[in-house]
């Protein structure tokens, strides 16, 4: 099972951005990347779970989601940091992505 683990920091700023959406996807984002692989590990806001296609991901805070089919593109475990103005992914392993706009976050992921 995947787990993420929010920062304190994290959790304040994702609290300001909210707006009553009830899930935080993890999401790997190739809009503007070329082919499925080149794509970037992300977070999204969104109210909308897909039963049939999302898997919950382990955290004590928000309900958290990811897309089956994009689990191979993130770690088992996963920690969210707010660095210098932006959200950070990073994992025991390394930095998964060191750079998540504020402004990105509440896009709807696309159908």
């Amino acid at each position: 099972m995947m787990k993420l683990v929010i920062t304190n920091i994290a959790k304040e700023q994702l609290e300001q951005l909210r707006e009553g959406q009830s899930f935080l996807r993890l999401f790997y984002d190739t809009e503007g990347l070329g082919c499925g692989v080149n794509g970037q590990p992300t977070i999204r806001l969104t109210d909308r779970m897909f039963e049939d296609t999302d898997n919950t991901v382990e955290n004590e805070d928000y309900q958290v989601i990811i897309d089956c089919q994009q689990t191979t593109f993130f770690k088992p475990d996963m920690k969210l940091d707010f660095v210098k103005g932006s959200f950070r992914l990073s994992s025991p392993n390394g930095v998964l992505n060191p750079i998540i706009p504020t402004g990105t976050i509440k896009n709807e992921v696309p159908l």
